[in-house]
């Protein structure tokens, strides 16, 4: 059974990033670009009220909006979009909760003891960036579940799955509107597109992140740079930072607001704009005081379906 992150900070006085396996190699540029100093920055806002139920001109304005924070930054936050604050920090303790389980408890979605372990595995969890390698490890913890089209979850903690269900219903309704809305901002058909994508029997997946406190966050990475699958990736986080993404050749730290969610551009909308909305790189870093977790949805078409 592997370690997990959170479970190697409890069983040990760490003082030190264990070399064997959680660091990045100490290359030149990995270490620069751990050492870069970045600019902290506010996303463009979407007031998703606006699109479900604003004057006509109001969405009108919502949607122009949206087309220059898709064109211009791939990132944008949502705010009056309906999940509410007391759902986000129940789901952010039942995630929590997960991962403390004990390490017996969570070996059973550990993706070596998976049977066909692959991106689509219902349930898995550990500390891989790709889960089929075992040779190299970031600073975090992941739980990954596959919640649509048809959803699962592990039975503990309790509560989990419930507020999980809710959460996945909620941000496919998100989902949906502002995917209408993208593509009245590219002059599509929303019908045809959406009969094309089969947005209805499509790949919803979930994650949690976690990223505990890192004794020597300059020689390790949360996660590094990557662009996202699918259509549209939402995220919901705690207070603490360190999400960068690029923009216009540089990197940039991204300052959530409050009740918001998060919303980035991923690469099948990059194939379904034609090339006009980009799947941004972006990257976690870590800190050696606070503990940061994100949950992302990220949402695309059936695995079947061709986006071009």
């Amino acid at each position: 059974m592997g370690i997990m992150i959170k479970d190697l900070i409890e069983s040990n006085d760490l003082i030190s990033v264990p070399q064997s396996k959680h660091a990045l190699p100490a290359k030149a540029e990995d270490l620069a670009m751990l050492a870069e100093k970045v600019e902290q920055v506010t996303l463009p806002v979407i007031d998703f009220s606006l699109l479900t139920s604003g004057s006509a001109d109001q969405r009108s304005q919502t949607i122009e909006d949206l087309r220059n924070a898709c064109l211009h930054w791939g990132f944008f936050m949502v705010t009056n979009h309906g999940v509410p604050e007391s759902l986000k920090e129940e789901l952010i303790n039942s995630c929590m909760n997960f991962f403390d389980l004990s390490p017996e408890e969570k070996s059973v979605y550990e993706v070596e003891n998976a049977l066909d372990p692959c991106i689509l595995d219902p349930i898995i969890c550990g500390t891989n960036f790709n889960p089929a390698s075992k040779s190299v490890s970031f600073w975090r913890d992941y739980l990954r579940i596959l919640v649509h089209p048809v959803f699962h979850s592990p039975p503990k903690p309790d509560g989990l799955s419930e507020v999980l269900s809710d959460y996945s219903r909620r941000s496919r309704d998100i989902t949906k509107e502002l995917l209408r809305a993208i593509m009245e901002g590219l002059e599509l058909e929303e019908d045809d597109t959406e009969k094309s994508l089969e947005l209805k029997s499509g790949v919803q997946k979930f994650s949690a992140n976690l990223y505990p406190p890192c004794p020597q966050p300059e020689l390790a990475i949360g996660l590094p740079p990557h662009a996202d699958h699918g259509l549209l990736t939402l995220v919901m986080q705690n207070d603490v930072g360190g999400l960068e993404i690029k923009n216009k050749g540089k990197w940039v730290a991204v300052n959530a607001i409050p009740n918001s969610i998060m919303v980035n551009t991923g690469d099948h909308m990059e194939d379904l704009s034609n090339g006009k909305y980009k799947s941004v790189l972006h990257r976690a870093v870590v800190n050696n005081k606070e503990t940061r977790i994100s949950l992302v949805m990220t949402n695309g078409p059936p695995t079947r379906t061709s986006v071009s």
